[in-house]
């Protein structure tokens, strides 16, 4: 199968990798309503064609937190994305370089920091929870500080994990023992060239930056236990000021979706946001991400950075969250799904993908640079903005 558009990877994802790992990739929480509504509502934000614009000349160059990007995008922290292809992390981080963009490490990647840093030529972004052992948290951050790593993502939507009905269903999650991972096993079977590039390879499967804590019990079960018992249910506002006094550098804070909650942000001395439900993998029934950016957008205007995630699968989605207020997009499942179906290669196509879109989408509505995708260039902004 040749992929040619972002969805393609999806299906040589489905195709290549055991259930449990598709399922985590695909899956929202409970009843995936919002998993649902980031994709519907991103589709039905309606671009308003233009012709005649001497569009002849594009730049889809930005600049945000002193780095020059090719494209508005990064690459979304993906945890155990190192277990989609053989040391994931690490050909995810060159495909972005050479794209240009930011590459965002997941606290619970695969390959850990160090391994990670050896393999960048420029410095990446790293993403970090609110953990109970602060100690813990502090050594993260040193290491991102000695990997160089040019901003901190601070996810503060995940102060407990949220039930994900299809982990269950495929074993990753209340499987405990033999038994468990057992079904794994065969499930790995089904698809040898993953079991051999990933399975045999890949090793050593471990939650690389995790790992020192759990020191031997560094299995699946045993990683998914400590994620359980380590998040902290009672982080405010106020226990982010630790974060900002240990690092120096651009803190964005990532698991927005209410105005108010933006405008703490910008009070705790924030350099950006990102306007995210996680995906739909966390609380379900909440607004997709596409409905509630334009009004923490006019919240904060150029307070902070807006950026935002969610439902992004094309260029035109790209150019929609733009126009509806963010000054750069996440790519999530879309870098998920082409290194799982391509590796390396699949991401770089992806972003190749995900250029040509945009332009002729920036072609087609007159927009000439970045800086002129705004609402002007929307048919519906309206609507979203007033919630309906």
């Amino acid at each position: 199968m040749k992929a040619v558009s972002s969805l393609d990877y999806r299906e040589l994802a489905r195709r290549r990798l055991p259930r449990f790992l598709f399922e985590y990739i695909d899956g929202g929480s409970y009843a995936e309503v919002t998993l649902r509504r980031n994709v519907a509502d991103l589709e039905n934000v309606s671009l308003r064609q233009r012709v005649l614009r001497d569009a002849s000349s594009l730049d889809l160059s930005t600049r945000l937190f002193g780095q020059d990007l090719n494209l508005p995008v990064a690459l979304a922290p993906i945890g155990l994305a190192g277990m989609n292809a053989r040391r994931g992390e690490i050909q995810a981080v060159r495909a972005a370089e050479r794209a240009g963009i930011p590459f965002i490490l997941s606290t619970v990647s695969a390959c850990p920091i160090g391994e990670v840093a050896a393999a960048a030529a420029r410095p990446f972004w790293f993403q970090l929870y609110m953990i109970r052992d602060r100690g813990f948290m502090r050594d993260l951050l040193a290491k991102a500080r000695a990997a160089r790593c040019s901003a901190l993502v601070f996810t503060v939507d995940m102060p407990v994990p949220g039930t994900r009905y299809r982990d269950y269903r495929s074993g990753l999650a209340g499987a405990p023992g033999f038994s468990g991972a057992f079904r794994r096993f065969w499930q790995a079977l089904q698809h040898p060239r993953w079991a051999w590039d990933v399975g045999v390879r890949g090793r050593p499967h471990q939650l690389g930056n995790v790992a020192p804590v759990l020191g031997r019990n560094s299995g699946l079960e045993d990683f998914l236990g400590w994620m359980r018992n380590n998040f902290d249910a009672s982080i405010s506002w106020r226990d982010l000021e630790f974060v900002r006094a240990e690092w120096a550098g651009p803190l964005i804070i990532k698991g927005i979706l209410d105005p108010e909650d933006a405008r703490e942000a910008v009070a705790l001395g924030a350099d950006g946001i990102i306007v995210s439900n996680h995906g739909g993998r966390q609380l379900d029934g909440v607004p997709s991400t596409a409905r509630a950016l334009p009004a923490i957008a006019d919240a904060v205007g150029d307070q902070l950075a807006v950026l935002a995630d969610g439902g992004v699968r094309s260029g035109l989605d790209v150019v929609r969250m733009l126009a509806l207020g963010a000054r750069a997009v996440l790519l999530g499942r879309a870098w998920a799904y082409a290194l799982a179906g391509g590796g390396e290669r699949g991401i770089s196509h992806m972003l190749r993908l995900i250029e040509a879109e945009m332009r002729v989408a920036m072609t087609l509505t007159g927009a000439t640079n970045i800086q002129k995708i705004n609402r002007d260039i929307l048919v519906r902004e309206a609507a979203f903005q007033e919630g309906r």
